[in-house]
């Protein structure tokens, strides 16, 4: 096939055939990946040949797409994604989506608690007490805690193993590999694994520390849920108490960890993060 019919092949073609190989993906980025292209990319792009596009169309595109900066970012990358395959297969000479001004991700603030702070939101979420104590001192993904095994906790060592991470695809629960793909060993304190034992007498070593009633691990807590409620419940109680997502909790142990005197590399090994900068960021 020459050039010409190169520049023929339609984004739509193209981008069928980079979904394809996007096997390396974990489920849940594969969706947000597939979400984005039904949703933004090929609504627009699908029909148009990958010789008319221009960066100028694209920076028009950009600038009509709706939803927060994380969406449209993601829209633009997965454009950007395919466009690349076409210059590495040598139907394009350079890719028109680069270089496109994005919008800039809103950088949250970091939310902390204090002890007791945890204690109360701990003491509201009833049932699941242990598990918001487990998050906002040792520092987990929410997907890390609920995939958390009996043979995953050493009360002798005081260490609890991160193999495994559960997360959320459409209705299912997909159990794979941490999210950095590492497995690490991270520390728990002596109270928090008391609170564990009870969890675990009973159990065969690969059974789930929590689980929903089909036997699954539990999904991300939504809006209205047990763990919501809990907060909204402190924040009555207190006017001052802050508004703590369940992802939150993290930034909450990496900040008591820190205040106990924890260094930067420390800690992040402790949350698992590719490097120390995503820790102090944190």
């Amino acid at each position: 096939m020459d050039r010409p019919q190169h520049g023929r092949t339609t984004i739509g073609e193209l981008g069928a055939k980079w979904l394809g190989v996007q096997t390396h993906l974990k489920p849940s980025s594969l969706r947000v990946t597939e979400i984005a292209w039904r949703s933004h990319v090929e609504p627009r792009w699908g029909r148009t040949p990958i010789a008319a596009v221009k960066p100028s169309d694209v920076a028009a595109w950009v600038a009509t797409l709706e939803g927060g900066a994380v969406t449209v970012r993601r829209a633009h990358n997965t454009l950007t994604q395919v466009l690349d395959m076409a210059v590495r297969d040598s139907m394009l000479a350079r890719n028109p989506a680069c270089g496109v001004k994005l919008p800039r991700k809103p950088k949250a603030e970091p939310i902390y608690l204090t002890m007791e702070q945890l204690q109360c939101l701990a003491g509201e979420c009833s049932r699941y007490g242990e598990l918001v104590w487990l998050l906002g001192t040792v520092g987990l993904r929410w997907g890390e805690a609920a995939a958390l095994r009996v043979q995953d906790v050493n009360f002798l060592r005081k260490r609890i193993s991160v193999e495994r991470n559960a997360v959320t695809v459409g209705t299912k629960v997909v159990v794979g590999t941490p999210k950095t793909h590492e497995k690490r060993v991270v520390a728990a304190p002596r109270f928090v694994l008391d609170l564990l034992d009870p969890l675990c007498v009973g159990k065969g070593q690969d059974e789930l520390l929590w689980s929903a009633a089909s036997g699954d691990p539990l999904k991300l807590p939504s809006k209205g849920s047990w763990y919501y409620g809990a907060l909204e419940r402190c924040m009555a109680a207190d006017p001052d108490f802050p508004r703590v997502t369940v992802h939150g909790l993290r930034h909450v142990a990496a900040g008591l960890l820190i205040s106990a005197g924890a260094n930067v590399k420390a800690v992040q090994r402790q949350l698992g993060h590719a490097d120390a900068a995503m820790t102090l960021n944190t």
